[in-house]
């Protein structure tokens, strides 16, 4: 037998969740098949089989807390699954070759890319795949989802989809009453348990105030109008807003370094570097992978890293690395439609830029009423060591620069 066990954690993670089981005693496995889910403070962590064989016995019960190197199940290598009941045998031939054809294309599917085709109930053969030799990739999965949620819709609800098992956080609870006033209680996933604790922390270890402004952004409108098209075919990636904002807020941790330091003990630590945390909304909770050295990428290699990131977040494919550090962080509700809030300081950074939705108002330009598209931005700081001068001044400057986008690139 051949002892299945919790691979080695990331830096500074002592324990994960176990939160699904893809397989059950009695299955066949084969080698670098994921067999379960893994969920630390930040990531998701696959745990593969070590070889061919078969799954003789599971040691852990979904939802118990592991630590590196425990057992967690035994596979018989060279085993082969028992045959299947006389019943399954006899199955009409059309759903007997329909079964076929399911099970040979998940013999394409990398265990990561299983896990999600699962996780959402897709059918793997209604996905354009443009892999090696006709296989599925993370990035088709993602792609089919946000490009057409009607046809991913459908492909949920095929036979085959339907036929996988739903993901653990569904299994958490109890089905809900079909009337009257019920209640049910799930346990917090570990990402969120984590997030709660961090924004305690901040809250309490930081004195956090809010200060607000408004732009304008007629100007970068129209340099992404006219040069959006030219942009793309020549980076292979679309002009966004998150790349002048990006741009935008360096100038500002520039000119006031404090926000872009950090308290420790009775010092305070100028980072003499910008690595940039882009706030990441998931079904999992929020992740802020980040952009470093984000002073030196163009705005093309900055959407182009964002774009990943969030394409891996979604997947649940973020690694520890992609999430460790930052130096100043910047989140946008303005994608779910959020007009003004006051965001919390990601620890142990001093500052976050909120960016919120745009929304065309009448504003008074050259003596004259016109209709201007507009956002409200915002930063939170860490009073101890942030004057509110300070804090003003930088959402000032991150104005001046979206308002007038020819100084970010002529250095002015």
């Amino acid at each position: 037998m051949i002892e299945i066990k919790v691979p080695p954690l990331p830096e500074s993670i002592t324990d994960a969740t176990l939160v699904a089981w893809h397989k059950k005693p009695g299955d066949a496995v084969r080698r670098d098949e994921n067999l379960a889910d893994l969920e630390t403070d930040k990531v998701v962590l696959e745990v593969p089989a070590p070889a061919n064989g078969v799954l003789r016995e599971l040691r852990v019960a979904t939802g118990t807390v592991v630590t590196a190197g425990q057992v967690l199940a035994l596979i018989e290598e060279g085993a082969q699954a028992a045959a299947a009941p006389a019943a399954a045998q006899a199955a009409p031939p059309a759903e007997a070759l329909k079964a076929t054809g399911t099970e040979a294309g998940k013999e394409k599917l990398s265990p990561s890319v299983r896990r999600l085709i699962e996780e959402n109930r897709l059918d793997a053969a209604a996905i354009p795949a443009s892999g090696r030799d006709g296989r599925l990739t993370k990035s088709d999965v993602v792609d089919f989802m946000d490009r057409k949620p009607d046809t991913a819709a459908a492909a949920a609800a095929s036979p085959a989809a339907t036929s996988a098992p739903a993901p653990a956080a569904r299994e958490a609870g109890p089905a809900l009453p079909a009337s009257g006033r019920g209640e049910h209680r799930v346990t917090m996933t570990r990402l969120r348990q984590r997030i709660a604790q961090r924004l305690i922390e901040a809250q309490s270890t930081q004195a956090l105030l809010t200060s607000f402004n408004e732009v304008d952004l007629t100007a970068v409108n129209e340099l992404r109008a006219r040069h959006k098209d030219r942009f793309e075919k020549e980076h292979g990636v679309k002009l966004g807003f998150m790349s002048f904002f990006v741009k935008a807020s360096i100038e500002a941790l520039k000119k006031f370094p404090v926000t872009n330091a950090s308290v420790d003990g009775s010092d305070i630590v100028y980072h003499e570097f910008y690595d940039i945390g882009v706030a990441v909304s998931t079904d999992r909770g929020l992740v802020v992978p980040i952009v470093r050295d984000a002073d030196l990428k163009s705005f093309a290699a900055i959407e182009r890293e964002i774009g990943e990131y969030a394409k891996k977040a979604r997947a649940g494919g973020l690694a520890i690395e992609d999430l460790t550090g930052g130096t100043f962080t910047i989140t946008n509700g303005g994608v779910f439609g959020s007009l003004m809030s006051t965001p919390i300081v990601n620890a142990p950074q001093s500052a976050i830029l909120g960016m919120h939705k745009i929304q065309e108002r009448p504003m008074v330009v050259g003596g004259q009423i016109a209709i201007r598209p507009m956002m409200y931005i915002a930063i939170t700081y860490d009073h101890r060591i942030i004057d509110g001068r300070e804090a003003v001044q930088f959402l000032v400057t991150v104005k001046e620069c979206l308002e007038d986008p020819g100084r970010m690139l002529l250095g002015v």
